[in-house]
């Protein structure tokens, strides 16, 4: 013990016994002042820039290109999703592997790739609003998203910046990535010569992220919290509950779960609840009509998935807009088998279908990069026709001069009705009047898919295409069909569902399901069997049957008149097949629950407000519920 206590003074001893200045020459610290990396063996150029906004506002750029690259087109995408993240897929001494998989035809055709990080978010400064609006009533400051896109690419295209371009740039993104595309185009600037939108958010109560006809999307509170809760990346509460049909069925409204999870206290989730109705605020948002009043004449691909269980919507109905104002020439609409953002990975498959092929990357090689490299590089024209729609049913690509096919009204084929008949069938013809009931029971909603339901089970982004049969045959799900089809019925459009309904009481939702359902015994692939697939499905609130913007009860056990328009389908019903429809008054926890008592706001329900209703669909006479369907005789013209 003696000799270790000596030990501090045999050091203190032999430190006091160096020259004069050693102690100053010990190393502080293992990690220098400085250390970079060799960066001799990339074979690109990456640099981070912040490029100023009008406002003075500086804006995280990450711009990468080949070495040695000249007079070079741009593709720029501004994110809220960390623009350093987004390009490095991995470190790598090569481009290829380190930008995205949804980038290497870009790579492979040497353009210079840019990522941008959108105002308040990662390295950016300034302030961030969720789907900014643009400046004017919504907006009082002079700048949004369409400032932002106009003053990058201005920085972009300037020679002093970034000479290895030839100023020519395009836009792309997906999701809010797509909206912020979309936004660029209501004041494009001149260098902006071509966009891909692809599924982007473009009207938030109508049909994309928050609501579906003025019901809530509850799979969206916790991307509210994360986004808007924390500059860099977010997170989900921990609340302890795996099941997420049991941790929000347990609460009155929404506002329940954002109060016990804190969200209450974000600005982003109190404008949710303080417009739960169609209003202006929502309709000073909607990106459709903003296109409409002032369309661009920049060439533009539309992109939307047909099973996208995020942002369905947005796509179709902004090319449909623009369409009805004359801008066919410009804009071009491409639906694939897709669910949100698959047009950025593998799209060989969405959960138990296979498609003829990788069509996200047939998408991107040859429709998007042509169109690019025609308006960015003077190539060859990218001859697309005005629409290119996945046939899910005869597993191919078509293409339309003209589509729809069929609608309700400027269509080559007008809407058939598929009318709700008795013994839970379903007639081309209206039968005798009569009348189908069920429970809708608050308590026990429908779910989405089979429980345990958790957003992060792995089942979210293919849940669109799960087998319907997890509640076939529940007592408050009523379900009708056709016969055995002896020969294909082809639909290429918008479904319309039109109920009569009445219901004990004073508020409820409906939700109406177009399904395909497979023969007893399929050859070659035994696990679908029977299998129902919905080719498409929406929730209708019922307070909104008389006015979006302006809700109202219910008359209590009085028949009304619920239509809406269900999202688009390109599907052949092969022989051997039957066409459902199925109709429940929830699909939860998807959607947060109607409490059937009509409240002022259901974000503000109390568990006291949910009470059982018993729901009577109408059949045949002079309120005969039915799906209106774009049924067509003949294919499309190759």
């Amino acid at each position: 013990m003696a000799r270790l206590r000596s030990l501090p003074l045999l050091t203190l001893a032999l430190v006091s016994a160096l020259p004069a200045g050693a102690q100053q020459q010990f190393p502080p610290s293992d990690i220098p002042a400085t250390f970079t990396p060799p960066i001799d063996a990339r074979d690109y150029v990456k640099r981070e820039v912040m490029i100023p906004m009008r406002d003075g506002v500086k804006l995280h750029t990450v711009i990468v290109y080949p070495k040695g690259v000249t007079n070079a087109p741009i593709v720029l995408t501004r994110t809220p999703y960390d623009a350093s993240g987004r390009a490095n897929r991995m470190d790598s001494p090569r481009i290829l592997s380190t930008l995205p998989l949804a980038d290497e035809p870009f790579v492979k055709a040497g353009y210079i790739r840019v990522y941008q990080d959108i105002r308040g978010k990662y390295g950016s400064e300034g302030d961030y609003i969720v789907t900014r609006p643009v400046r004017g009533p919504l907006n009082p400051t002079s700048t949004d998203h369409v400032t932002d896109a106009y003053d990058t690419i201005d920085w972009l295209v300037n020679k002093a910046n970034l000479p290895e371009s030839n100023g020519r740039v395009g836009m792309i993104g997906s999701s809010y990535e797509g909206f912020t595309v979309v936004m660029a185009l209501l004041n494009p600037h001149p260098a902006l010569k071509v966009a891909a939108p692809e599924s982007p958010m473009i009207d938030g109560w109508r049909g994309d992220d928050w609501f579906h006809n003025g019901a809530f999307r509850l799979a969206n509170i916790g991307w509210i919290g994360s986004q808007t809760g924390y500059k860099g990346p977010g997170q989900d509460p921990a609340t302890g509950i795996y099941d997420n049909y049991e941790e929000f069925r347990r609460l009155g409204g929404a506002n329940e779960w954002a109060r016990n999870s804190g969200f209450d206290q974000l600005p982003a989730w109190q404008k949710m609840v303080a417009h739960p109705a169609y209003d202006g605020f929502w309709q000073g948002q909607a990106l459709d009509k903003l296109l409409a009043a002032n369309p661009s004449n920049v060439p533009t691909i539309w992109e939307q998935g047909l099973w996208d269980q995020e942002d369905i919507y947005g796509a179709i109905t902004a090319w449909e807009a623009l369409k009805a104002k004359g801008k066919t020439g410009n804009n071009f609409l491409v639906m694939g088998p897709w669910r949100h953002s698959q047009v950025n990975r593998e799209g060989t498959e969405l959960g138990p279908l296979k498609w003829n092929g990788d069509t996200a990357q047939q998408f991107r090689e040859e429709m998007v990069l042509p169109l690019f490299d025609q308006y960015l590089k003077d190539g060859p024209p990218a001859n697309l026709p005005a629409a290119t729609i996945y046939n899910t049913g005869e597993n191919k690509w078509e293409r339309f001069a003209n589509w729809p096919l069929a609608c309700e009204a400027g269509c080559a084929a007008p809407l058939t009705p598929m009318y709700l008949a008795a013994d839970s069938g379903l007639a081309y013809a209206k039968g005798s009047a009569g009348e189908d009931s069920y429970v809708s029971d608050p308590a026990k909603p429908v779910p989405h898919l089979p429980r345990p339901v958790n957003f992060g089970d792995g089942r979210w982004p293919d849940w669109l295409v799960s087998d319907q049969r997890h509640v076939d045959g529940r007592s408050d799900v009523m379900t009708y069909t056709t016969p055995v089809l002896t020969a294909p019925v082809r639909m290429s459009g918008a479904p319309i569902a039109d109920l009569y309904a009445k219901t004990t009481g004073t508020d409820g939702d409906f939700v109406v399901k177009v399904i395909d359902v497979y023969p007893d015994e399929v050859a070659n692939d035994a696990k679908m069997g029977g299998y129902q697939l919905a080719v498409s499905l929406d929730i209708f609130r019922g307070r909104y049957r008389d006015s979006l913007e302006k809700p109202s009860a219910i008359p209590a056990s009085k028949v009304q008149r619920y239509r809406f328009r269900l999202p688009a389908v390109n599907h052949v019903f092969q022989p051997g097949h039957r066409i459902m429809v199925q109709v429940q008054s929830s699909l939860f926890p998807l959607y947060d629950r109607n409490p059937q008592k009509y409240v002022p706001n259901i974000f503000l329900a109390k568990k006291a407000d949910y009470q059982k209703a018993t729901v009577t669909l109408e059949r045949g006479g002079g309120a005969a519920s039915a799906v209106w369907l774009p049924i067509v005789k003949t294919p499309p013209a190759p």
